[in-house]
């Protein structure tokens, strides 16, 4: 009987009365922001779509939250600030690294710097952007132990507060393509007509499906910013050294496929140089150590 009346005379208090509010309401949103994100999952299908309309419910349930919880206390807010301010003040202090990533978070929504889906790098960290949430980026990391822009499937955590410390480097903002290389190198003597017609049509072939995207998309470039023109389309050039004779052919791709065009490149080229029966040839820099013949040493003793 006693406990019975312990809690009636909890109940009778208005604070306890408002908790109690404040704790159904946030049940109630919880079930509601989970129903609309198992929602979203099984209706929406396009990967982009369905990744910004759940962070977009989460963030309008916290929202209903604080602004129910700021209502039902809104009362006892003039005799709390003081306390507040000066909890405020030691708390700014003691987690400035996670105010500045809260900042670096606004900034990456609302200045551009990168998107979930991006390639960026970040931190020294080179991969793919699969999650933004307000304290840290997410990073399914490129590289390092495996050679080119393949996932080595480590993935990284870094802290929203480096774009304000480092340059972020993004591959896929406003151009969602790069520009590569390949260099071949051909003997002296070889037809250089020839090869330099071999390399322009297989680039052709290859990547030549990117030009008109691309340009495109350049063309936005010159317009957004103080950018001047660039050739899109894939060239070739020639110098020449000691050695041999460099062709150079420069391209545009997607910034995910270089790894896997520049592969087709260098298999279709080579293919090429196969069939012109001896007319280019590839050189390389051939090291052929022998053995040191012996040497047969005699030494002759003068008689006196």
């Amino acid at each position: 009987m006693e406990f019975i009346n312990t809690i009636q005379h909890w109940l009778k208090n208005p604070a306890v009365g408002k908790l109690i509010q404040v704790c159904i309401v946030i049940l109630v949103i919880t079930l509601i922001v989970r129903a609309l994100r198992n929602s979203v999952s099984h209706y929406i299908q396009d990967n982009d779509t369905r990744y910004h309309l759940r962070k977009t419910i989460n963030l309008i349930g916290y929202g209903f939250i604080f602004l129910f919880a700021a209502s039902i206390f809104s009362d006892n807010f003039r005799q709390l600030t003081v306390i507040f301010g000066v909890i405020g003040a030691g708390v700014a202090f003691a987690l400035q690294e996670v105010i500045a990533s809260f900042a670096g978070w606004v900034a990456i929504s609302l200045g551009q710097f990168y998107k979930p889906g991006d390639r960026v790098l970040l931190g020294g960290i080179r991969g793919d952007v699969i999650d933004i949430s307000i304290l840290r980026t997410t990073i399914m990391e490129c590289g390092d132990w495996v050679k080119a822009d393949l996932y080595n499937g480590r993935i990284v955590r870094i802290a929203n507060s480096f774009v304000f410390k480092e340059p972020v480097f993004n591959y896929s903002a406003d151009f969602p393509f790069v520009w590569d290389e390949i260099t071949l190198p051909v003997k002296y003597g070889s037809d250089r007509r020839l090869t330099k017609e071999i390399i322009q049509r297989v680039a052709d072939n290859i990547v030549g499906e990117y030009v008109s995207d691309a340009r495109g998309e350049w063309q936005n470039m010159v317009h957004k910013y103080l950018i001047e023109d660039a050739r899109i389309e894939p060239a070739v050039t020639l110098i020449a050294n000691d050695n041999w004779m460099e062709f150079t052919l420069r391209y545009v791709v997607d910034y995910k496929k270089r790894r896997g065009k520049k592969d087709e490149l260098f298999t279709k080229i080579l293919d090429e140089i196969d069939l012109t029966e001896g007319r280019v040839a590839i050189a390389s820099t051939t090291i052929h150590l022998v053995e040191t013949p012996t040497l047969n040493i005699k030494v002759s003793k003068n008689e006196e």
